[in-house]
């Protein structure tokens, strides 16, 4: 069933007739949902004059796509018949993913949030941290490790987000990379950009020693280490590191990142940004995970026959 009135680009400028799906599956964007996205959508590179040709598809069908593939953890081949083929939504993904769409997206977002809390577009300070995952059969030896302190065959992923939680970065590596090796390597991909103003990170005891201390310092970033309590037993809330710890459990709410199945590491860095966006859009929406608006109704049962 299609519903009319989509003001995504390939409806407005594209040749393609109007309309798109009809939400249907919890990961699907409401319409206060998509209007945050709307707003904020990176400008597609045909659109502007910088080659290539308007996709055959609405872009709001492909971004509920691939939200349901990383949400629900399904196989590309595997994405319902509701949605366009799977081959071209890969190709989306594949598409946004080469041009950072994704990530962008996301950054204006974070903007946007942080704005509307009342709070600098960009942050001071920010919090590190690091999650490790098993790989399937499908994550290449060459870019996988072993991580002995968690058990884990796979891969790690390192994040920077702000003081309220929202990611900053993302850099991903095999398991077994150092936590105190990956961070320079994070850090400097945030810096790359102009307009950065972080100064202070606050970390973990893994993240120790000169050469890293000398790898912030070289973008004028202070680390302040915060340690467990002396003596202190099983599980503790620690000031600051628990607001990464709830991003990292933010993430994982995504199946897709529950286990590592991508071939590329790039892919993996992808599929982070799109758990991200899904948390940050839902809560710049106003909309709680399982909206009782995404839950399909059940059918009375029928009653006795009457007569």
């Amino acid at each position: 069933m299609l519903t009319r009135g989509c003001d995504c680009y390939v409806h407005l400028f594209g040749a393609i007739p109007g309309g798109y799906r009809a939400p249907c599956y919890d990961s699907d964007m409401s319409d206060a949902e998509w209007a945050v996205v709307r707003a904020a959508m990176p400008m597609p590179a045909w659109l502007e004059g910088r080659g290539g040709r308007p996709e055959a598809h609405c872009h709001r069908e492909m971004l509920d796509a691939v939200r349901y593939l990383v949400d629900n953890g399904v196989k590309w081949r595997n994405l319902p018949a509701d949605f366009p083929f799977w081959r071209a939504v890969y190709d989306f993904f594949r598409r946004w993913r080469r041009h950072g769409y994704i990530r962008e997206l996301h950054q204006r977002l974070r903007r946007t949030e942080r704005v509307r809390q009342g709070r600098e577009p960009e942050p001071s300070a920010g919090i590190v941290d690091s999650q490790s995952v098993d790989g399937s059969e499908t994550c290449p030896t060459a870019s996988r490790g072993y991580d002995g302190g968690k058990s884990r065959d796979g891969r790690k992923r390192h994040i920077l987000t702000d003081s309220g939680g929202l990611l900053l970065e993302v850099t991903v590596t095999a398991a077994n990379v150092h936590d105190s090796k990956a961070a320079p390597e994070l850090l400097d991909v945030f810096m790359a950009e102009p307009g950065r103003l972080l100064e202070l990170v606050w970390v973990d005891s893994a993240y120790q020693g000169a050469e890293l201390a000398e790898a912030f310092a070289a973008h004028g970033v202070g680390v302040q280490v915060v340690k467990r309590t002396d003596g202190a037993k099983g599980f503790k809330v620690l000031a600051r590191r628990w607001v990464v710890e709830r991003t990292l459990g933010w993430l994982s709410r995504s199946r897709r990142l529950n286990r590592d199945h991508e071939r590329r590491v790039d892919h993996h860095v992808q599929v982070v940004w799109w758990a991200a966006s899904i948390t940050l859009v839902r809560r710049m929406a106003g909309r709680r995970p399982h909206w009782p608006e995404f839950r399909p109704q059940r059918l009375a049962a029928p009653g006795p026959a009457q007569g």
